[in-house]
């Protein structure tokens, strides 16, 4: 199993490659940073803690579901890594389809601000600094 540990501020993700479905080596990487954070007095919110699986075989093996610390936790499809989407396939449809939507919102509220006939200069620095 290779192992990669990625730490940012407060967010910790733990990269696993696993090869010839031997997932015990994964579970202990697990364990072990459970275990290395309740000695060193951090917490882990099990409740915001998911689990991708990127798994690109025909019939890939139902996995029995990770538990940390007798909570199990949540597979996902998705996840919002360093702001940028990942989802199970690796391509970049979900991402894109998300900064769409943001950049969408932030041209409504724009629009919304020229109704009030706010100076020009004043809605160009808005644009600049949101979108």
């Amino acid at each position: 199993v290779s192992v990669k540990l990625l730490k940012f501020a407060d967010d910790t993700t733990l990269l696993c490659l696993i090869l010839d479905g031997k997932e015990s080596a994964y579970r202990q990487e697990v364990k072990e940073l459970a275990v290395w954070c309740s000695h060193n007095n951090l917490e882990l919110n099990t409740l915001k803690t998911v689990e991708m699986i990127i798994d690109f075989r025909r019939n890939p093996p139902a996995l029995t579901p990770l538990s940390i610390m007798d909570s199990t936790v949540a597979t996902v499809e998705t996840f919002k890594f360093l702001g940028s989407v990942i989802s199970q396939d690796l391509k970049w449809v979900t991402h894109i389809n998300s900064i769409v939507k943001k950049a969408r919102q932030r041209l409504n509220l724009l629009r919304q601000l020229r109704k009030f006939n706010l100076p020009q200069e004043l809605l160009k620095q808005f644009y600049s600094a949101i979108i």
